[in-house]
């Protein structure tokens, strides 16, 4: 096969159509007619003496083959769009850019406001597009559609570039009328009716099994070490609803510090740590390779990092 003979554009179209798996949705995404995909989809069947996509009662199917090429084609793509990138100036105080992110709850309620507050200080025209983790997936952010996504990850795409944004342990909020204040130990905390908030990840969340311990948490996984086990009467997804929820004198919502922290100032609520150790989470920002060279996009890595940094710890 004589490279130079070959439509480079085919490998733009292989991508999509083995991402969307869907020829419609797939000319759409490049805005290309569906004919016009049809024929790259046929030109490439012709090009690699393969199927590439095959329907099934499930949809489209991509072939062996076609999986063990998607890797390869999608790293070409990546370091090609990356090299072609040329290099300009960003003058943030003119800048009209919009940055899109998605941020965990936690992330939105403890670092976007910061980051907001010094925007309006030396960028007052860029905008922020804040999305949650259910409104994206790892494919957004590799493709370069979404600037950024901060979260707690286990698990992340090798291509991606990642930096940690901070450390945080977790406290325990109450009312300030919850009897068990003045005697807060495990014993206290084992007795008392809580407050289970998380949300980490891409995709639709599902609900939540008070039985499956792995799925729970950091907070019931330490617990299940000590073998204990709280009593949860409230699962959510939502920290500033956790946060009000703990207002009732019978309900602990255990957190991470820097999300209780917002509440310090508050005389309704009381902080106090955890009567048993558990472990931190790490906040981190990730980014797809082909915006890690863009100047906008440096300027506004460094600028989180410095937002960061002026947080409470």
């Amino acid at each position: 096969m004589n490279i130079s003979k070959i439509d480079l554009n085919l490998l733009i179209y292989l991508d999509v159509l083995l991402r969307e798996k869907n020829v419609t949705k797939a000319a759409s995404q490049l805005n290309i007619t569906q004919p016009a995909m049809s024929n790259g989809l046929k030109r490439l069947r012709t090009l690699f003496n393969d199927p590439i996509l095959v329907r099934t009662s499930d949809g489209m199917v991509p072939t062996e083959r076609a999986r063990s090429l998607a890797p390869i084609i999608r790293k070409i793509l990546l370091e090609l769009e990356e090299a072609l990138q040329g290099e300009e100036e960003f003058n943030e105080a003119s800048s009209t850019r919009v940055f899109r992110i998605m941020a965990s709850d936690y992330a939105a309620s403890t670092l976007i406001p910061g980051l907001l507050k010094k925007l309006n200080s030396i960028a007052p025209n860029i905008t922020l597009d804040i999305m949650t983790p259910s409104d994206v997936t790892f494919h957004d952010v590799e493709a370069g559609k979404i600037d950024m996504a901060i979260n707690r990850f286990d698990e992340l795409p090798q291509s991606f570039h990642q930096k940690a944004i901070w450390r945080d342990t977790f406290s325990c909020l109450l009312s300030a009328n919850n009897p068990l204040v003045k005697n807060f130990d495990l014993n206290s905390y084992l007795s008392a009716k809580h407050v289970w908030v998380s949300k980490t990840g891409f995709g639709v969340g599902v609900g939540m099994d008070p039985q499956d311990v792995q799925k729970l948490g950091w907070v019931d996984e330490a617990l299940a070490r000590l073998d204990k086990k709280r009593d949860i009467k409230v699962f959510t997804r939502n920290y500033h609803v956790a946060m009000q929820l703990a207002l009732e004198d019978s309900l602990i919502a255990t957190l991470p510090s820097k999300a209780a922290l917002l509440h310090k100032n508050d005389s309704n609520f009381t902080i106090v740590k955890p009567p048993f150790e558990i472990p931190e989470i790490e906040l981190k920002m990730i980014w797809s390779p082909l915006l890690h060279h863009d100047a906008s996009h440096i300027w506004f890595r460094h600028l989180v990092m410095e937002v960061a940094n002026e947080c409470e710890a």
